[in-house]
């Protein structure tokens, strides 16, 4: 094997609540439009298929440390969402076994670069600047999981200021059925996450707020806005 011309990146890791490990982050793959009520919001209301964009793994901000202020954009949103680890491969899944994939749970926020967003919708063209920018996906610690996925509350609050509140039960698309979706898009294998879909109340973010996102059961998220 050819030596490297220098080092690799370090792989991104995400800590487990309850153990003195983390969980290794591969792909970060995201559902977009998958609360009725956002779809509204968005300007639309169908069942379409889960509609997948993708994030790099090293995109994640963990210990609640702050995400900077992206460049290029003067409209930076928060998202609010349950991220799926996934702790096994897993390929063309069906629902019923979907989530035997499932490691574990936690609280994410995708950051959205929205005016960026906008003009890609305008002109047909991919969201990769407008999602994909560094430090664009907080996250909690995760919660192993096994049996029935969460239920209840999943809210966000910037400044103190609550934003988004709904009940994961009000996904379009349930977890299992997102999960075995991803597995036709992509081949799934530990260590990939699947950012589930916002509900409504997606809002601009200013430097210096601090965001706290919270999910029955699974945890709750803090970080700051940075410069």
């Amino acid at each position: 094997m050819s030596a490297l011309v220098f080092p690799g990146r370090p792989r991104p890791t995400v800590p487990i609540i309850g153990v003195d490990m983390a969980f290794p982050v591969g792909r970060i793959l995201c559902v977009g439009r998958n609360y009725a009520a956002h779809r509204r919001e968005m300007g639309g209301d169908d069942r379409d298929p889960p509609f997948c964009f993708a994030k790099p793994g090293d995109a994640v901000v963990t210990g609640g440390g702050a995400a900077p202020y992206p460049s290029a954009t003067n409209d930076l949103h928060h998202e609010i969402e349950l991220v799926v680890a996934i702790g096994m491969s897993g390929e063309f899944v069906e629902p019923s076994s979907a989530l035997g994939l499932v490691f574990g749970y936690a609280v994410g926020v995708d950051l959205t670069r929205r005016d960026l967003q906008a003009a890609a919708k305008a002109k047909g063209q991919p969201w990769d600047a407008a999602k994909g920018f560094d430090h664009s996906a907080p996250i909690s610690d995760i919660r192993p999981w096994s049996g029935s996925p969460p239920s209840g509350s999943i809210r966000l609050f910037v400044n103190g200021a609550k934003r988004q509140e709904a009940r994961l039960e009000d996904m379009i698309w349930s977890i299992a059925e997102v999960i075995a979706e991803a597995s036709r898009l992509w081949r799934l294998e530990p260590g990939d996450l699947i950012f589930t879909g916002t509900p409504e109340g997606v809002g601009a973010l200013a430097r210096g707020d601090r965001v706290i996102g919270e999910i029955d059961g699974v945890g709750r998220l803090s970080f700051a806005i940075g410069d």
